[in-house]
């Protein structure tokens, strides 16, 4: 059986590579292999060659992970350079590497009067937002979803229509190990200066309600009512994440360095010197006060990888 080490590639493989400075939350383990390869031809390449019973998990900027502190098991693959292009297509479609950030998406398809505003407040790049269906003020990314490339788990590259994705509410089943290399979305037609403003009205709402200077994965869990905020005034915050964990007394718990946030209590935040523990935990202790308080049980939005410190 051939070696991890021994597979020719024309990316980058570090072993024992640590992952808590590529975490937005600043915690983790070490990965026991992180691959970074240079293009989709590496990618495959590589999967085909690796031994099929070496777990393989695909990131992003990891910007709603939480990677715990005993580290990750086989290989982690992190799209860079090679997977960030952006390329505008007719029928106000744009097709955007995996590793594109969904706001320079947003931004590139604005300047060609394609609408993809709400992607401009959602951090983390466009493979992630495919996968995990992201989405905020009423409009998700299968709404504009098109299509997809991917690379499957024993290196071949595939096409994925909107079947192919099954969309749901912040999740998607595409198969274990299949890495998302680019993605094509269709916008609507609108004026770039319109488009500009309704993105920057997002950006100032988002400041003001949300602690965008902390070191957070956005939403912690997913709302009950199974939809995000639709932003509008007649919106019911009753099944509302964040209602039922103030009603819960939690806005502002902390353990450890963790805290869920006193600007918005669905907002967990490494406060300073959190352990990936100390997150996870919290969030634990957050779903069993809001059980005991409502008879809700708050499913994760936020991904938890890797293992525990031993």
């Amino acid at each position: 059986m051939v070696r991890i080490d021994e597979i020719e590639i024309r990316g980058t493989l570090t072993p024992d590579r640590p992952m808590a400075d590529l975490s937005w939350l600043r915690v983790g383990g070490p990965a026991q292999y992180l691959f970074q390869p240079a293009d989709a031809d590496d990618l495959a390449a590589f999967l085909a060659a690796l031994p099929h019973n070496i777990p393989v998990l695909p990131i992003g900027v990891c910007s709603n992970l939480i990677i715990r502190d005993g580290g990750i098991r086989g290989v982690v693959i992190r799209l860079g350079r090679g997977f960030n292009g952006i390329e505008l297509l007719e029928g106000n479609r744009v097709r955007a590497g995996a590793g594109a950030l969904d706001a320079h998406v947003a931004r590139r398809a604005a300047t060609a009067g394609i609408d993809l505003a709400f992607l401009r407040t959602i951090p983390g790049a466009i493979g992630g937002a495919a996968k995990m269906n992201a989405g905020c003020y009423g409009t998700y990314l299968a709404d504009v979803f098109e299509s997809a490339t991917a690379i499957t788990r024993d290196g071949h590259r595939v096409t994925l229509g909107r079947d192919d994705m099954h969309f749901e509410y912040r999740s998607t089943q595409i198969p274990e190990g299949m890495v998302i290399t680019d993605v094509t979305l269709c916008g609507t037609a609108g004026d770039p200066a319109g488009i500009e403003a309704k993105m920057a009205d997002a950006l100032d709402k988002r400041e003001k309600t949300q602690p965008t200077k902390d070191r957070s994965c956005g939403s912690t869990f997913r709302n009950p009512a199974g939809f995000s905020s639709t932003g509008r005034d007649d919106d019911v915050h009753d099944l509302k994440a964040w209602k039922v964990i103030d009603d819960a007394g939690m806005r502002g718990a902390t353990l450890g360095g963790a805290q869920m946030s006193e600007m918005h209590s669905n907002f967990m935040i490494n406060a300073g010197g959190a352990t990936a523990a100390d997150l996870e935990n919290l969030g634990e202790m957050v779903r069993k006060k809001v059980f005991n308080t409502a008879g809700i049980t708050l499913q994760w939005e936020i991904m938890r990888v890797g293992e525990p410190l031993k």
